[in-house]
């Protein structure tokens, strides 16, 4: 049963991953255009002095993109091609199907990842701790932002609805919140309501561990900032599990 579940999760990661890649190298680029695009603006705008936290944003909003990329390429495989009818109908439950996708999309997102990852270790004060903070946040993010996008994906009925609802996901995750600037820089009245955006949370962790935070990360607010994203990792997780269209009703 684990071989059956492992071949099915790395059939969908080839299908969705490896080969549209191999077939259309320019998906890469598209991967890499809104991170390097902020970055550059903060870099033209900001100074060196916000370099970091450019670069802190373009991991955060890397992963991020996977949730976005999750929702569009399953609505298009549910309303397009038809494509989830046969998985529901096939031996492969939902869990193993979604951990596929969300896999695959992944395989776009390294090339970025390896790219963000390198300047941070060049602009950032970097301890072998502050590593591992920084990929125990990413994971939860990618876990957020996959559940996220299956959940949209169940009940989005067609591709047009994804360009509708993907900029305004954008724009409470990425834009409002401090994930490309320090929290600092929101007036005072405004913060109450960055918090309300997991990745604010996420931010922190990454601007605290990178060492580019005005403020140290310490190891309250480090608990505090994982507690809250791993809470909403989890509760987005289980509306996914229990509220997620899976079979069409």
């Amino acid at each position: 049963m684990k071989e059956r579940k492992l071949a099915s999760v790395l059939s969908i990661i080839a299908a969705n991953g490896f080969l549209p890649l191999r077939r259309q190298p320019l998906f890469l680029i598209n991967t890499l255009t809104s991170p390097f695009s902020f970055l550059f603006l903060i870099f033209i705008l900001g100074g060196p002095d916000l370099i970091g936290y450019g670069i802190s944003g373009g991991l955060v909003l890397t992963i991020l993109s996977i949730g976005t990329s999750l929702q569009g390429d399953m609505t298009h495989y549910k309303a397009d091609l038809k494509f989830q009818e046969m998985v529901v109908a096939s031996p492969v439950k939902a869990g193993t199907y979604v951990t596929g996708m969300a896999l695959s999309e992944f395989v776009f997102s390294i090339p970025g990842m390896c790219v963000f990852i390198l300047l941070s270790v060049f602009y950032a004060h970097y301890i072998f701790l502050g590593g591992l903070i920084v990929l125990a946040t990413l994971i939860l993010l990618w876990i957020f932002a996959s559940a996220l996008g299956f959940t949209l994906a169940t009940y989005l009925a067609d591709m047009r609805e994804t360009f509708m609802i993907a900029p305004i996901i954008s724009i409470f995750l990425t834009v409002v919140p401090p994930v490309y600037y320090p929290i600092s820089r929101l007036p005072p009245v405004v913060r109450p309501l960055a918090y309300l955006s997991p990745t604010t949370w996420a931010a922190n962790l990454v601007q605290g561990a990178m060492g580019i935070s005005s403020t140290p990360l310490t190891l309250g607010q480090g608990l505090l900032d994982g507690g809250v994203l791993l809470l909403s990792a989890a509760i987005l997780f289980l509306v996914a599990w229990k509220k997620s269209q899976w079979r069409e009703r």
